[in-house]
């Protein structure tokens, strides 16, 4: 069995601490450093998908149970647009505290007054898809890759879509509880439904990206169990599988070290040091680590035999090379 284990964040130096697992793993591996790329853009490569647009709306859409048929979709999440220094810089819809109720009535209100024009489901509080039947702007990228930064406005579209939520009652309800409004949509992550391949027998994600891929692939798929041990205790002798952990990736963005050091905790107990001991045990074939962004991208594979690489020592996380 090889299992590979994509860790965005991993390397973002963004919590104190060792992590005896995780760091043996990446030290006794064998390294290759990557382009770093989002998680997306890392997903859609690794399904065949080398350089094509993210289709985020028609994925996520799809993970949700939606059909996306043969129309184009994308990602239209709820974001706020905070001001800072006369400029506009995005908080994701990560950083909100958005109930679905919340969610439903602002789509609802965008379909009502747009009828015929835009087509928006909230999948999750914080995944808006939306279908729009007119040409307009789109992000490369989600909100989360660009937290805090300056953001361009100025679609006619986007601008009527802005006033709309300004004048709602769920904002007007937020900003009178000091909460910080759905002020814009943050579209991204247009296209239709691709062909993709796949060499994993399972995906095990809660990305719906990954999902929406591994559904199309035809790959077993389920999303994420409380660990390692608990999947391995039901898991197949052998066969390629795809571990999606993206607990580090909005504390890493958001610079939430708390929140990041208790999500690498978790994430050594409940997954790495199971991984390590399946691999000395011989459950495991082979572990692989893919660290797809940040700075030091890189994958890391590790059969049983490199664990005896004592000289290999490991290094605390934001110093892996």
């Amino acid at each position: 069995m090889h299992w590979e284990l994509a860790v965005p964040g991993l390397l973002s130096g963004s919590a104190p601490g060792r992590f005896p697992s995780i760091e043996r793993l990446l030290a006794r591996g064998r390294r290759q450093e990557r382009s770093p790329v989002g998680l997306e853009a890392w997903l859609m490569g690794n399904f065949g998908l080398e350089g094509e647009n993210v289709p985020a709306g028609a994925l996520t859409l799809l993970a949700g149970n939606g059909d996306p048929g043969g129309d184009s979709w994308l990602r239209a999440d709820p974001v706020h647009l905070r001001m800072m220094r006369d400029r506009p810089v995005v908080v994701p819809a990560e950083a909100l505290d958005l109930s679905r109720a919340e969610a439903d009535a602002l789509c609802a209100a965008l379909n009502d007054h747009f009828a015929g024009t835009i087509e928006v489901r909230a999948i999750d509080p914080r995944r808006w898809c939306a279908r729009i039947e007119k040409a307009f702007s789109t992000n490369k990228v989600s909100a989360l890759e660009e937290a805090g930064r300056e953001v361009l406005t100025g679609d006619p579209l986007l601008n009527e879509i802005q006033m709309l939520l300004h004048a709602h009652p769920v904002n007007e309800a937020r900003e009178a509880r000091g909460e910080p409004p759905v002020n814009s949509l943050w579209l991204w992550g247009a296209g239709k439904t691709p062909k993709v391949i796949s060499t994993w027998s399972s995906v095990l994600a809660d990305d719906p990206v990954a999902m929406g891929l591994a559904r199309l692939a035809h790959a077993r798929y389920s999303s994420l169990p409380a660990s390692a041990a608990a999947w391995l205790e039901r898991a197949p002798e052998e066969g390629r599988h795809l571990v999606v952990l993206d607990a580090l990736r909005v504390p890493a963005a958001l610079g939430d070290v708390d929140s990041c050091k208790r999500n690498l905790d978790a994430l050594e107990r409940d997954w790495f040091a199971p991984v390590l001991r399946a691999l000395r045990s011989g459950r495991i074939g082979m572990a692989s680590v893919h660290v797809p962004d940040g700075s030091a991208a890189a994958s890391f594979e590790t059969v049983r035999g490199d664990l005896l690489r004592f000289w290999r020592r490991a290094k605390r996380l934001a110093s892996p090379a």
